[in-house]
């Protein structure tokens, strides 16, 4: 499982955002962390995914703590096994919509021909395939959101984090999103969504209430 150990973190010199949170998230299911804004739901997701370093506390995976691990190594291992889903999808403009599904896949060792053929069964999945050679900005809002989940599954992810993964999108486009996450999980990963939506909230089969924070 991915687990949180007396987790604390803050930005500079504020009052901690989390304080000694311990809380593990099991594989095979959908964790849902809500609470009001500014109490640190996608802080934790981006500490969860090495992406910021508690000061104290740590994070593990499978018993391992990773917080201690060197940052070349941490890289690593958030390539091949964490898959993420950002909320404004978080797409490079200056790239096709394919190279943006594709590009993870690079750094976590798929062979690109592999790659481009699980991206295309994703965007077909997703029915975003038909804008494979668009840019990010010729694609709608719902669309975005579909492709940043695709770009997250490419690299068959342990651990898919999603941040407010339906906060923008119409309600079609949101139960797309639900489904492909809660159908991961399901697979076997863990799958940790940052949510202030009671309806994101009602899905998951467990939840992490930083309200009290």
């Amino acid at each position: 499982m991915l687990a949180a150990r007396d987790i604390t973190f803050a930005y500079k010199e504020s009052e901690p955002i989390l304080a000694d949170l311990t809380w593990e998230f099991p594989y095979g299911s959908v964790s849902a962390v809500t609470g009001p804004s500014g109490r640190g739901k996608s802080t934790l997701l981006y500490v969860l995914g090495l992406l910021l370093t508690p000061q104290a506390g740590s994070v593990a995976l499978d018993g391992e703590n990773l917080s201690d691990w060197p940052d070349r190594r941490r890289s690593e291992l958030r390539a091949r096994r964490i898959g993420f889903v950002f909320q404004d999808a978080a797409l490079d403009t200056s790239r096709t919509v394919i190279d943006n599904v594709t590009e993870g896949s690079l750094y976590a060792g798929i062979p690109r021909r592999e790659a481009r053929e699980r991206a295309r069964d994703l965007m077909q999945r997703f029915d975003v395939q038909l804008r494979s050679e668009h840019r990010p900005g010729e694609v709608s809002g719902g669309q975005a959101a579909r492709v940043s989940l695709c770009r997250a599954l490419v690299i068959y992810p342990d651990v898919i984090l999603a941040d407010e993964p339906t906060g923008n999108l119409d309600p079609a486009s949101a139960q797309v999103v639900m489904e492909a996450l809660e159908d991961a999980a399901r697979q076997g990963a863990v799958v940790v969504i940052a949510s202030h939506d009671p309806s994101v909230v009602a899905r998951a089969d467990i939840t992490l209430d930083l309200g009290g924070a």
